[in-house]
């Protein structure tokens, strides 16, 4: 019988699939492992227990799915929004936003969309702009639940998981086909909006435009006689001749209205004098229904045949310069602006928010632009239209059933939208620079709105786009990439879509990692990438499931996330509730799976940088009293300080005594001030209960200058800053009689776990594991009293090796083995359990020095554990963690010997 030892010295090939498991020349095959369950492969090789989860709060209706999103202002300005059927709330750092102290309601105070009010005990969130409208009135005012701020949306629950989000500094644009596109807008802590989105130009369309002429040079009329044929008597002479044609305003007079119009002079002396005849007919001009004329006039040099009509629109400008509104109505006036001064003045009301106007003239059937100006007015000397800048022409998009998009992205500095109903495989793009700006002009212009049909073998509706160097638009059956020809920018006239593979994505919204798209396939449930490639000249697509099918065939992915630090990790939400793990690093061609499961189903996930970690949140579903709940909670830093620090349990939550007050304690009393003393602790404000006597039992501890501590178990109460105490060791002198604020309350109950209510729970107190208890009456007693305690849900972390390789014939295939020992080299770990299969295992032995009543330390070393005897084909270990203590495996050495 052959005697060898084996070296398994990375995790990093992640679970393999047992279809995978005669490849043993493949190199995932020599750093995977066969099962690895709430373990994390890390990419440096070792494997680690996964964190617990934190509870943080029952979603608002257990009965329905919820969904988690991401909301990512910068990498200091975070939260996860709680997406449920009929409302948001929002999650961060681990509690939930509350609403703060709304101001009580007033009557005459004009309240917007937004606003948040108290009234009769009740906060509510104000839904309709209103004044003198007092809450409750449904149409003005959503009601708040008590402490939560929350604000409603018209999702239903069925909906929920196919909405698409993308986000812009404080602006969250969802989309789903069954709804109009909106934005969700934070403008300020507890002040949220979320509106229909309006394509229309930000800034009003100009109104009450008018159009004057301006005859140009002329001389000026003194005197008319209201005679036949009527004399005019000019300022000067007038230098006209017999027969000239010319234009005269005759002014104002007492009766009657002179006809401004064209005339032919009739007579033209003396030379400061001319009578006029009507231009069509030759008639004399007759004056004498006119009396007395008062004012004005004149007479200008011009042919009737010269005039003609100017049409003007005008539009008005953003104070970004970018916004056009749409033209006006038109104005026209008729003038010959070719002669000598002769000018239109356009005139029209100020628009609010408009910084300049854009004034535009009609030349053959299209309007241009003549000028700008920065008032309400634009004078027209005969300027020639530039009919290559035309007025905006505002498309109207997404405003009815079946015309919603279902896929939202930014690109080149536009808004993209994609895949309705009726238009599955149309993309539009807003004018550069905007948000909402779907307007073109005629010709097109480069900044255009761009309106795009991919052409295609298959009407498949464009499900996700994800911008990287070039925009990509997955559909349920292919892959394509929208880029521009012969150009650096997209523009309406340079857009070109071309294929990249046909696979097809289902509606999990994709991640980015690095320059890499991670998604979901279509129809066999793998989780794929696609990445550029300089050899194909484009991008390629690849199963990252290929070595662990058996978490994915025939089951599928309904949401996934990506965290970024500090391991670079994408999780998925599978539908058998389990949630997949994969820590992936493109360029360093690592893909590792793991599988994670609690006593529930994960339903949903979202992670958000916190700190210098990215956390991640997700929803699990679980049976509480035979009830079922559905809980946010988040997942806990595996960064460990010390061991009391350590959170390795679910659903949990924790007492932390540690005074961080200005409070002291000063312990006097004493004799020997060893534990024959009753000692008496007097706190410097209420601490303690009294009458009651619960705190009896309880303790407080002391620390040292040295960080010693001293535990002194409270026997009795005599008011709320006064108790009976006894110490467990002689107290120093330099706690006796002297105040001091380094104190902790050490409690032997844990209260607040109803959400946990019947729950079997591990605890871990102090750094030290305690036996499982049931929660009673929503409490948690404990064997000692303790100052930081971790109460959840305990979970169990299995490693499963390979079967084994060795360096002999037929790489030992085919011949028992019987593993005898096994060496663990571990990373800051504790409670170790090791055997051949799950029934068999075999607690590693850690204590060494540590001091009597404080737990094992953490070890990072190789510790040995001698295994029960097992002969197997395979010759596979199981390590297994079911206290709530972490685990790093860095290598694994397994001695095993080898049958005939």
């Amino acid at each position: 019988m052959a005697l060898t030892r084996t070296y398994t010295r990375s995790f990093a090939g992640g679970e393999v699939s047992p279809e995978m498991w005669g490849r043993i020349d493949d190199v995932k095959f020599q750093t995977g492992a066969a099962k690895l369950l709430n373990f994390v492969a890390l990419p440096q090789g070792p494997a680690e227990n996964r964190p617990g989860t934190a509870f943080v709060r029952e979603v608002k209706d257990s009965t329905k799915r919820t969904r988690l999103i991401p909301f990512t202002f910068s990498t200091t300005q975070t939260l996860v929004l709680e997406l449920g059927a009929g409302y948001f709330r929002f999650h961060t750092q681990g509690a939930t936003l509350g609403p703060g102290t709304p101001a009580a309601y007033n009557g005459a105070t004009p309240y917007t969309v937004g606003a948040l009010v108290s009234s009769s005990g009740v906060n509510y969130y104000c839904i309709a702009a209103t004044t003198g409208n007092a809450p409750p009135n449904a149409t003005y005012w959503y009601p708040l639940p008590a402490g939560i701020y929350e604000i409603p949306n018209p999702y239903a629950e069925a909906d929920l998981f196919d909405i698409h989000y993308v986000q812009s500094a404080d602006v969250l644009t969802l989309v789903h086909p069954n709804y109009a596109p909106r934005e969700l807008r934070r403008l300020g802590a507890t002040t949220w909006t979320l509106t229909t989105i309006s394509f229309s130009s930000s800034v009003s369309t100009p109104t009450g435009l008018t159009a004057t002429a301006n005859r140009g040079e002329s001389i000026n009329i003194t005197a008319f006689t209201a005679a036949n044929p009527g004399v005019a008597t000019t300022v000067g002479n007038h230098g006209l001749s017999i027969g000239d044609p010319v234009y005269v305003d005759g002014g104002l007079w007492n009766t009657g209205t002179f006809t401004n119009d064209y005339y032919v002079v009739n007579t033209n002396t003396p030379a400061n004098q001319l009578s006029l005849k009507a231009y069509d007919t030759g008639v004399p001009l007759d004056t004498t229904a006119l009396v007395s004329r008062t004012s004005g006039g004149f007479v200008q040099f011009g042919d009737k045949a010269l005039d003609f009509d100017s049409y003007y629109v005008v539009t008005a400008l953003a104070a970004n310069g970018i916004d056009e509104s749409a033209p006006s109505s038109s104005a026209n006036v008729i003038n010959n602006l070719n002669a000598q001064g002769s000018s239109n003045t356009i005139s029209w009301s100020a628009v609010t928010g408009a910084s300049r106007y854009n004034i535009y003239k009609r030349q053959n059937g299209l309007y241009g632009l003549i000028g700008q100006s920065d008032t309400t007015s634009f004078r027209d000397n005969n300027i020639a239209p530039d009919l290559g800048i035309t007025p905006p022409i505002l498309e109207v998009v997404f405003n009815s059933s079946g015309n919603y998009p279902g896929a939202v992205s930014y690109f080149e500095q536009r808004r993209v939208f994609a895949g309705t109903t009726n238009s599955p495989q149309t993309l539009w793009m807003t004018r550069t620079g905007t948000e909402s700006d779907m307007s073109f002009h005629i010709p097109l212009q480069d900044t255009d709105r761009i309106n795009f049909r991919v052409a295609a073998r298959e009407a498949n509706t464009i499900r996700h786009l994800v911008p990287l160097t070039q925009l990509l638009a997955l559909t349920s059956a292919a892959e394509w990439r929208i880029s521009p020809v012969n150009s650096d920018v997209i523009s309406p006239t340079t857009i070109s879509v071309r294929p990249q593979s046909y696979v097809g994505a289902n509606n999990v919204q994709p991640s980015i990692v690095n320059n890499t798209v991670v998604y979901c396939s279509a129809r066999d449930g793998h989780v794929r990438e696609l990445g550029y490639s300089w050899q194909a000249s484009g991008f390629v697509t690849g199963d990252l499931s290929i070595r662990s099918t058996h978490l994915f065939d025939n089951f599928d992915i309904t949401d996934m996330c990506y965290s970024k630090a500090p391991q670079p990790l994408l999780w998925f939400i599978s539908n058998t509730g389990s949630m997949l793990g994969l820590t992936y690093i493109p360029e360093q061609q690592i893909g590792a799976w793991h599988q994670h499961e609690t006593d529930g189903d994960f339903e949903t996930c979202a992670a958000v940088a916190e700190g210098a970690e990215d956390r991640l949140y997700v929803i699990v579903k679980r049976t509480i009293g035979g009830v079922t709940k559905r809980y946010v909670e988040r997942f806990a830093s595996r960064q460990i300080g010390e061991l009391k620090d350590c959170f390795f349990v679910d659903s949990g939550l924790t007492y932390n005594g540690t005074n961080t007050t200005a409070t002291t304690v000063t312990v006097t009393g004493g004799t020997t001030w060893g534990p024959a003393d009753e000692l008496t602790i007097t706190a410097s404000s209420p601490i303690f209960q009294s009458p009651i006597s619960t705190d009896v039992g309880d303790a407080i501890v002391l620390t040292d200058a040295n960080g010693n501590t001293y535990r002194l178990t409270i026997l009795s109460g005599t008011s709320t800053t006064v108790i009976k105490a006894r110490t467990d060791i002689l107290l120093p002198v330099a706690l006796r009689g002297v105040a001091t604020a380094v104190w902790s309350f050490a409690r032997d109950t844990v209260t607040g776990l109803t959400h946990l209510e019947g729950k079997t729970v591990s605890i871990l107190a102090d750094g030290a594991v305690m036996p499982q208890v049931t929660v009673t009456g929503g409490v948690a007693v404990l064997q000692r009293a303790s100052t930081v305690v971790h109460v959840g849900l305990p979970y169990v972390s299995d490693l499963e090796t390979l079967p084994m390789a060795l360096q002999m014939d037929a790489f030992g295939q085919g011949r028992a083995k019987n593993v005898n020992q096994a060496w663990l080299r571990v990373y800051r770990s504790s409670g170790i359990f090791v055997g051949p299969d799950a029934d068999k295992l075999v607690e590693a032995k850690q204590r060494t020095t540590e001091p009597y009543g404080s737990p094992p330390a953490l070890k990072t070393d190789e510790i040995n554990v001698n295994l029960t005897p097992t002969w197997q084909q395979a010759g596979r270990i199981y390590v297994r963690q079911s206290d709530p203590l972490p685990l790093t495996i860095v290598g694994l050495t397994l001695e095993v010997s080898i049958g005939g």
